[in-house]
């Protein structure tokens, strides 16, 4: 991993995505890409060529105060000692970031997420959720302030379907980076019972021809949901991230028969990496 992007609003959700970012590239030795995206109206910007129309003085106030509003931001303490970029664009927030990220080749997008309701964003409608969603380039989502943020144990969960198989090992490397335990969890409810032969199987199918060298584990765990199963389960182990799989417009829900669930978008206080199939 050489360098991260982070989304910045100047929100606290803002704020403890670039702290998370910030200590993973300590222990990479990564950049860090600060990026602010200015969506003014088209009265300002001429949306068919980006450039200033006759409003041009508002958009430049518009971006003073951004570039303002980064230097103070570029001052919070968890940034200091690390290579630092930052950059004000022109554009829609979620097409700008995506843009963004392929322009400055990043390994890691890094975003806030915001309100009580969590992950829930990421499903239905905000930006987080477009991004996730299209982004070939593996989204970490931060909800909490979290300090010294560190990656020892990683769930991954999912259906094991021998299809979803394209996005496992760039999960592995990334794994491998951080030097963390894999979990891989299988969760098994009554509205989806499967034996307990059969999910071993399926799991052991998937990762067939994978080398997760001896630090992993293989998880069947029972519960009411999918959702409160993950939850759990993360929990019980003391799990430091959650890794997901999304299928672009399908989104994550085409991994969990449907819906990811209230349980799982309202109460995962965890990051939650997702990783494009």
């Amino acid at each position: 991993m050489k360098s991260i992007l982070v989304p910045v609003d100047f929100s606290i959700q803002a704020q403890y995505a670039a702290q998370v970012a910030a200590s993973i590239a300590k222990q990479t030795n990564s950049k860090i890409f600060l990026l602010h995206m200015l969506e003014l109206p088209s009265g300002v910007i001429d949306p068919t060529s980006f450039g200033m129309t006759n409003n041009a003085p508002t958009a430049l106030l518009f971006l003073k105060r951004a570039h303002e509003k980064f230097e103070e931001f570029k001052k919070l303490p968890f940034l200091e000692g690390l290579e630092v970029e930052d950059s004000v664009n022109f554009h829609k927030a979620y097409e700008g970031i995506l843009e963004e990220s392929q322009k400055q080749k990043v390994d890691l997008i890094v975003m806030g997420s915001q309100g009580a309701s969590g992950l829930e964003e990421i499903l239905i409608g905000s930006n987080t959720e477009k991004v996730v969603r299209n982004s070939e380039i593996p989204v970490l989502v931060v909800k909490n302030d979290i300090k010294d943020f560190k990656i020892e144990n990683i769930v991954f969960a999912s259906n094991f379907n021998i299809e979803n198989r394209s996005a496992f090992q760039r999960i592995l490397d990334f794994t491998l980076l951080f030097n963390a335990q894999l979990h891989l969890l299988k969760i098994n409810t009554i509205n989806n019972f499967e034996t307990t032969k059969d999910s071993s199987e399926a799991i052991r199918n998937f990762i067939d021809g994978f080398d997760l060298g001896d630090d992993f584990t293989l998880n069947i765990y029972n519960d009411v949901s999918v959702e409160s199963g993950v939850l759990n389960f993360s929990k019980l182990i003391d799990a430091d991230v959650i890794v997901l799989n999304t299928h672009g417009r399908k989104g994550l829900a085409y991994l969990f028969n449907g819906s990811i669930g209230e349980d799982l978008t309202n109460h995962a206080n965890l990051p939650v990496v997702t990783f494009k199939l």
